[in-house]
C-alpha cells in the first residue's frame, strides 16, 4: 500500500496512511517518517490495533526508548506508561482520588520530560479506550510560535534559562501529589528558553507547565515572562486538536510542540492510553 502523508493544520500535524504498525517496518519507511516528524511535529496513524510489544518495536525504530521511572505508579520502570482512569480491577478511579489528580497534570500545556536534565525527544500514544465525547489532545507548535515573535522579542530571549520541575507542575493541580521517592527522582533542572533543533538548525521556544522561573530574575518577573510566552505559543493558529478514535496512534516531537489533554466525564467514561517515549539527545544547557 502506498504511504500518504497529509497536513492537518497550517503549522502542525499530519495524517499518515499506508503504514501497518503490526508488521515489520523497513529502514526507508522509518527514514521517511522521521523526516515527516521534523516537518509536521505531530503524526497521526489511524486504525493501529497494536499490542504493547508492537508499539515498543515501532518506537525503537526511531531511536532508544526512555524507560519510565521506577517510582512512577503508571510506568514502574518499564517502557509503557499507562495513562488511564481505570484501576487494576477495571473500576473507574474517582475524579477526586489522588491518582486522578496526578493524571490531571496532563491537562496542563507541557513537553514530556522537560523536568529531566536530558528531556524526552518524542512520544507515541496509543488509544485503547476513548470516551464518547471529550478527552481530546491538543498540540501547539513551538517552532511556529517562535518564528512569529517580533525580532526584538527574539533578541531579548537569547541566553535566558528557566528552571523546570515536576513539583512545580503538580502543585498547580494540588499539593502533596508526589511521593517522596518521586520527588527525589525529579529534582529541578535548567533549560534554555530558546532551543535549537539539531537536525534542521531551527529555533523553537521551550516553555510549558514545568517551567517555574527564569534563572537570575525575580520569581515574579520570570513567571510573568513564562506566562506571556506560554499564552503566545498556544494561540489557536498554532494548535492542532486531535479527536481520538480507538486504535489511533499519535507520535509527536517534544522539542517542536507542547501538548495537553482535554477534560471529559472521567467519573463516568473510561479512557485508556499507552505511551512510549524516546530518550533525549542531550541537555539544553551546556
Amino acid at each position: 500500500m502506498t504511504i500518504t502523508i497529509r497536513s492537518l493544520q497550517e503549522h502542525i500535524g499530519a495524517k499518515v496512511e499506508g503504514v501497518d504498525i503490526t508488521l515489520p517496518i523497513n529502514t526507508q519507511t522509518f527514514t521517511r517518517l522521521r523526516k515527516a516528524l521534523y516537518k509536521y511535529a505531530v503524526l497521526v496513524f489511524p486504525g493501529q490495533d497494536i499490542t504493547d510489544e508492537q508499539q515498543v518495536a515501532f518506537s525503537r525504530g526511531f531511536g532508544p526508548i526512555q524507560m519510565t521511572m521506577a517510582s512512577d505508579p503508571y510506568g514502574g520502570g518499564g517502557p509503557i506508561n499507562r495513562i488511564s482512569n481505570v484501576d487494576e480491577s477495571g473500576h473507574i478511579i474517582p475524579p477526586d482520588d489522588n491518582r486522578s489528580l496526578y493524571q490531571a497534570g496532563n491537562m496542563l500545556w507541557h513537553s514530556d520530560g522537560s523536568f529531566k536534565a536530558v528531556p524526552l525527544r518524542a512520544s507515541l500514544l496509543s488509544a485503547k479506550v476513548v470516551p464518547p465525547i471529550g478527552g481530546e489532545t491538543e498540540y501547539a507548535s513551538l517552532r511556529a510560535a517562535y518564528a512569529a515573535l517580533p525580532k526584538e522579542k527574539k533578541v531579548s530571549l537569547e541566553g535566558l534559562v528557566a528552571e523546570h520541575s515536576m513539583a512545580y507542575s503538580r502543585v498547580q493541580i494540588a499539593p502533596n501529589l508526589l511521593s517522596e521517592a518521586f520527588r527525589k527522582e525529579t529534582s529541578p533542572v535548567n533549560h534554555v528558553l530558546v532551543r535549537r533543533l539539531p537536525e534542521t538548525g531551527e529555533n523553537v521556544l521551550y516553555v510549558g507547565s514545568y517551567a517555574s522561573h527564569v534563572i537570575g530574575w525575580s520569581i515574579e518577573k520570570g513567571r510573568a515572562l513564562l506566562k506571556e510566552l506560554l499564552e503566545w505559543a498556544t494561540q489557536p493558529q498554532f494548535v492542532y486538536q486531535h479527536r481520538w478514535r480507538a486504535h489511533d496512534l499519535v507520535m509527536w516531537d517534544n522539542r517542536l510542540c507542547l501538548h495537553r489533554g482535554r477534560p471529559w466525564k472521567n467519573g463516568s467514561y473510561r479512557r485508556i492510553m499507552h505511551r512510549t517515549t524516546l530518550a533525549g539527545d542531550g541537555p539544553t544547557v551546556g
